[in-house]
């Protein structure tokens, strides 16, 4: 009795955790799909390939555990790119599986083998490989989820010629390695480590935490609380880690961030890269004399740093623990410090509020942010896309669970807001999620409102509808016009609920309806039409930013 290397990959799958995989259906991967679903796996078929990596990402996001993805041969590989660098931005663990043209007929000018599709994956994933025989298919499933998950997680990508899927295999030849995420390395701080670090916190005045998604890959949430805690130093988070400390904790002063940056004589980068983000924790975001203390899982990191006072590689759960370890609790060196930025932080959230009280006609987006922020609860998920619509959300709404805010992330992928909540909502089917999305960001992957009816996904959809792309002022950006897209006449063609509100007081009760609709089983879109003058104030990312 035999076996082939399709059926050994879907096995796989199953043998090694994955319980969810997105995929559109296709030669060479259709027997590995069926299989892997026969096995009890769930395969949700998206409409656009790019939107099974964004779903696959986001599971992984909200569960810790990954998620897998599937295409078949040339485009459906092709398509996979940007979902596959997005992941790679955000550092983010998903398995791409991309089927391939048969290796035996290489040269003969056969079906899709115009493309060398791992040279072109490759500089788009943490980690690329062709399987070259097919008994060995589970111990190179294995070794990708390893790289996938260890240090620095990431995507990796398993390029399956068709002749590999089909080839027969005697399952005698078949090493099944032992594999669990639970045994990944997790290196701690040394003594001397610990030493440094205390010492650093010790001679600061106005020190700060600078945390982000390390935190949330290690798991490192209940120690990063303790330790704030415990010292009593003011955080703050980068858009990856948002809700790894409750955003309405006591030492986060949001709206005084650009104040405790440029005033900090200490700054603990904490599980997250200093690059643009964070204005390269350097002058003239911060001062050009402040200290920087940094602890992060890859080497790469701490040794590409500028101007650190000390750098330590550790996983920061184990780090945490061992700083949390013995320290004195009820800290009140930085008291002063704390009513500084909370004062600061009061003044500028009450000046804040008059934009998101406005009842202008159009809406302003800040009151379309204020609406959703005081509609949903603390256990919802909120992913957010777009251009204005995700400046002003990042500005204006709370998050208060790991993983719980998705957005664009650090490689500013336009598109990712709906196919993040369906994979949010497909991970998490009893919690309620909500996608804010910008107009011109939703026409990437609208037609996955089709795949969340079809696959029973009753997600929230926003839309800000300010007639295109950025908020535009002078309204004197080329190509800037997109029309107001009627998004709820589209939604209800596909089967979701769908509205349109023109004024603000309609928000509320159209957001009402939209979750009752999602109660019953059936997706939502509500269309609001928002003020296209209305421009985001936020930190410019490159120089020709505008």
């Amino acid at each position: 009795m035999t076996t082939n290397g399709g059926l050994l990959l879907a096995e796989a799958l199953e043998r090694y955790g994955i319980t969810h995989f997105y995929y559109i259906m296709g030669a060479p991967m259709l027997q590995a799909e069926k299989e892997a679903m026969r096995r009890g796996l769930r395969g949700i078929d998206v409409r656009h390939e790019q939107a099974a990596v964004m779903m696959a990402q986001s599971f992984s996001r909200v569960t810790g555990r990954v998620a897998a993805c599937m295409a078949a041969s040339g485009p459906g590989v092709t398509n996979l790119v940007t979902g596959a660098a997005h992941a790679k931005a955000d550092c983010v663990p998903v398995l791409i599986l991309g089927g391939s043209a048969p290796r035996d007929q290489s040269g003969n000018g056969v079906f899709q083998e115009d493309v060398d599709q791992l040279a072109m994956m490759t500089p788009c994933v943490k980690w690329a490989e062709r399987v070259t025989h097919a008994h060995r298919v589970p111990e190179m499933v294995v070794r990708a989820l390893s790289i996938a998950t260890t240090g620095k997680p990431g995507p990796v990508y398993l390029d399956l010629p068709a002749d590999m899927l089909s080839a027969e295999v005697d399952p005698a030849s078949v090493r099944w390695p032992a594999y669990s995420p639970e045994t990944r390395v997790r290196p701690g701080l040394s003594e001397d480590d610990l030493s440094a670090v205390r010492a650093e916190i010790a001679s600061a005045s106005r020190p700060i935490i600078v945390s982000g998604g390390g935190a949330l890959w290690s798991g490192a949430s209940e120690e990063l609380r303790t330790f704030v805690e415990t010292t009593g130093i003011p955080f703050f988070t980068t858009p990856q880690g948002r809700g790894i400390v409750p955003d309405d904790h006591p030492q986060c002063h949001l709206a005084a961030r650009a104040t405790a940056f440029r005033e900090a004589d200490l700054v603990l980068v904490l599980g997250t890269r200093m690059n643009y983000v964070s204005g390269h924790v350097s002058a003239p975001r911060f001062a050009a004399d402040v200290r920087v203390v940094r602890i992060d899982i890859d080497p790469a990191e701490i040794a590409s740093s500028r101007d650190l006072a000390f750098g330590a590689v550790a996983d920061l759960k184990v780090a945490l623990a061992q700083l949390n370890e013995g320290a004195a609790s009820g800290n009140e060196r930085f008291e002063a410090w704390n009513t500084h930025l909370a004062q600061v932080n009061a003044e500028k959230s009450a000046k804040a509020e008059g934009a998101l009280a406005s009842d202008a006609t159009p809406v302003h987006p800040l009151r379309l942010c204020a609406e959703v922020r005081d509609f949903m609860s603390r256990d919802t998920v909120l992913c957010v896309d777009g251009q204005e619509i995700l400046n002003y959300g990042r500005q204006s709404i709370p998050c208060f669970r790991p993983g719980y805010r998705q957005n664009s992330g650090t490689y500013g992928t336009m598109g990712v807001g709906l196919p993040l909540g369906l994979g949010a909502k497909s991970a998490l089917p009893d919690s309620e999620v909500i996608v804010l999305h910008g107009d011109g960001s939703l026409g990437f992957n609208v037609m996955e409102l089709d795949t969340a009816v079809r696959h029973n996904l009753p997600v929230i959809v926003v839309v800000s509808l300010n007639g295109g792309w950025t908020g535009d002022p002078e309204k004197d950006k080329p190509g800037r016009d997109l029309g107001y897209t009627r998004y709820d006449k589209l939604a209800e063609a596909l089967g979701c609920h769908g509205e349109l509100v023109e004024e603000s007081a309609g928000i509320a009760g159209a957001l009402q309806r939209a979750r009752e609709a999602v109660r019953a089983g059936k997706p939502a879109l509500v269309n609001v039409v928002t003020d296209w003058r209305a421009r985001a104030t936020t930190v410019a990312f490159t120089r020709y930013s505008t």
